[in-house]
């Protein structure tokens, strides 16, 4: 090597040393200005700094939130005089329920009324779902809206192509959203059928730049279908065969979705609305979408969403609140179980205080490593008092929460750090103790999970589940 060779390697070598230094600095200063986790924060710093350009790579394309700032502007173009009444309505309903404190709570968290007069059925798996799914799209009059994580374009996924497209020749407004990921990133055959059929159908989150779609950590979660402004179904039920029990599919996955008339479908109309806006610009503000709704059954009923364009982690928030305020007894059902510490703090010390609380897993999860990693947060609950349950197979879906056999929280939000703090979450809370006692006699108990079966396992396994917990925010 000659010596203009080997200053030139110097010089180069100088280079990247100065572009690693001001990338890593770069990535200190917006992690300091925006990340609110202590962890999260002091772990980019950590990657910046102790991996040249890929930390920058990682933190550009994982770890900065895009959406918040253009969501919540378009949010405010939106808003409307009604808003100020409809705050002025959560303190009066706060005194009538039983459990004001939490009512009240919940209405400043969300801006939303908990409204009267709410109709609820309770649908199990695709089984029940999906029929009465397409006999709504078939009969909608003047709206579809459907969002859905995971869509598949196979024999359940293709029943809905064909009742979506039936809708959209007979004039019906319809609109459809899928997930960027979950209703597949490389290819999606659900976009591909409807758009070359003409329905109005659009990816969210979903760019093949990396810099324009954070494509690994954020994703619209939610389930929803309304009909007309006046019908709507939500839960935690993807659109997929695996869904429909009767098929005898390979993998069998139960779930849990729920059919809702009433005053409170304006709410998951204008949720699906707010997703529709922020990732196509077109607004659905006319009475095909929001006509005026009736009083039709018993239940009060509130949407909770929550999301990555939130100020606050409204679901999290909601569940800690229900978790403190109740008195006699906790019910969780959820398919994976990695929540934040505040929850299973919550948790562990409502048990500690004498309420019977219950955790129910499926014994085996579709994601191993969720699996392996759930076992470190539940040993310190079981020494506290919870009682875990394990179901076995089939895989159940559902994600449920009951208080004091009186109020309930349904929806897509798993127990988990991603559906707390990063997806896009659609959760309804409903004040009905009827309705509350159908939850708990569907999600019966099966075999406990003892102290014993975790402090026996070998320590090879004990090593394998404190790594997978690890993984934590990004399982």
């Amino acid at each position: 090597m000659t010596g203009s060779d080997s200053n030139l390697a110097i010089f180069l070598g100088e280079l990247a040393a100065l572009a690693h230094i001001v990338i890593a600095f770069a990535v200190t200063f917006h992690v300091l200005l925006y990340k609110r986790d202590v962890g999260s924060a002091v772990a980019w710093i950590g990657i910046a700094w102790l991996s040249p350009f890929l930390g920058g790579l990682l933190y550009a394309t994982m770890g900065i939130n895009r959406v918040k700032r253009r969501a919540q502007r378009l949010r405010r173009e939106r808003l409307t005089a009604s808003d100020a009444a409809a705050s002025q309505e959560i303190a009066a309903s706060a005194a009538t329920d039983p459990y004001s404190p939490l009512e009240f709570a919940i209405g400043r968290l969300t801006g939303l009324p908990c409204e009267d007069g709410n109709r609820i059925e309770m649908l199990h798996s695709g089984d029940q779902a999906y029929p009465r799914m397409l006999a709504a799209i078939e009969g909608a009059r003047h709206s579809v809206g459907l969002v859905s994580y995971i869509f598949r374009d196979d024999k359940a996924g293709q029943a809905f192509h064909k009742a979506l497209i039936a809708a959209r020749q007979r004039g019906i407004d319809v609109r459809v959203l899928v997930d960027g990921v979950g209703g597949g990133y490389f290819w999606s055959g659900t976009y591909q059928v409807l758009a070359k059929a003409g329905v109005p159908v659009a990816r969210f989150l979903h760019s093949y730049l990396p810099w324009r779609m954070p494509f690994v950590n954020l994703r619209n979660h939610r389930k929803v279908l309304v009909i007309d402004g006046r019908l709507a179904f939500t839960g935690g039920l993807n659109i997929g065969a695996e869904n429909i029990r009767a098929d005898n599919p390979p993998e069998i996955v139960l779930d849990t979705h729920f059919q809702l008339e009433g005053p409170i479908v304006e709410q998951l109309t204008d949720a699906f609305a707010d997703d529709w806006l922020y990732t196509t610009g077109e607004r659905l503000l006319t009475d095909r979408w929001f006509p005026t709704l009736d009083k039709v059954g018993p239940v009060k009923a509130r949407v909770v969403t929550s999301g990555p364009d939130e100020d606050m982690e409204q679901i999290e928030f909601v569940t800690l609140h229900a978790i403190s305020c109740a008195q006699k007894s906790i019910r969780v059902v959820t398919p994976y179980f990695l929540p934040p510490d505040p929850l299973t703090m919550a948790l562990g010390l409502a048990a500690l205080r004498g309420v019977k609380v219950d955790i129910v897993l499926p014994e085996h999860s579709n994601h191993t490593i969720v699996d392996w990693a759930r076992r470190v947060p539940l040993r310190p609950l079981i020494v506290s008092g919870c009682n875990v349950w394990l179901r076995p197979a089939p895989f159940d879906h559902s994600k449920l929460m009951v208080i004091d056999d009186s109020w309930s929280l349904i929806g897509s939000a798993n127990w988990d750090t991603r559906s707390f703090r990063l997806n896009f979450e659609l959760n309804v809370e409903l004040h009905d103790s009827g309705f509350a006692r159908q939850i708990v006699a569907a999600s019966a108990a099966s075999q406990r999970l003892r102290l014993a079966d975790l402090d026996n396992e070998p320590l090879p396994l004990r090593l394998r589940n404190g790594a997978a917990r690890l993984l934590q925010p990004y399982l």
